[in-house]
């Protein structure tokens, strides 16, 4: 296995790449649906359009491509464990994956509260939402380039 990864380590990592690039446009996008969710009235056609959205893009998109980003980082991680397990901003980037997972979390119970007709959040909370996910990739990107500590 380890010869395999190694000598494939560069497309393991443009998959993860595009992994990483499919879930956030998704965890980018699910939270502005919310915020135009949360201000139609409930029951409305809207809403009903709003919740098959919603529900496609977490299944479809959102879920698949988190799942594949951890699979083809955690492939990327242990064929070079022996680089990466002393490092800082892997221990960093690798906990911000783990909060961001907890985001992803967050959103699919959204989805399901919003399928319910029980949202009581509003779209000002939505939208302050929608930035968690965009900081943490920031973060996680310039620690993944720059690598720096």
């Amino acid at each position: 296995m380890d010869e395999f990864l190694t000598a494939h380590f560069e497309w393991i990592r443009a998959l993860h790449i595009i992994s990483v690039m499919a879930w956030m446009a998704g965890m980018l996008y699910l939270p502005r649906l919310f915020v135009y969710h949360a201000d139609v009235p409930k029951g409305s056609e809207m809403s009903e359009t709003f919740k098959i959205m919603e529900r496609r893009l977490l299944k479809i998109i959102i879920n698949p491509a988190m799942i594949a980003a951890w699979v083809f980082g955690l492939l990327m991680l242990y064929s070079n464990w022996a680089v990466y397990k002393s490092e800082g901003w892997m221990h960093t980037k690798l906990l911000l994956v783990f909060l961001l997972s907890g985001v992803h979390g967050v959103l699919a119970k959204r989805v399901k509260v919003f399928a319910r007709d029980e949202n009581e959040k509003s779209a000002r909370y939505f939208r302050i939402l929608n930035e968690v996910p965009t900081i943490m990739m920031i973060i996680i990107v310039i620690l993944a380039v720059v690598e720096p500590f």
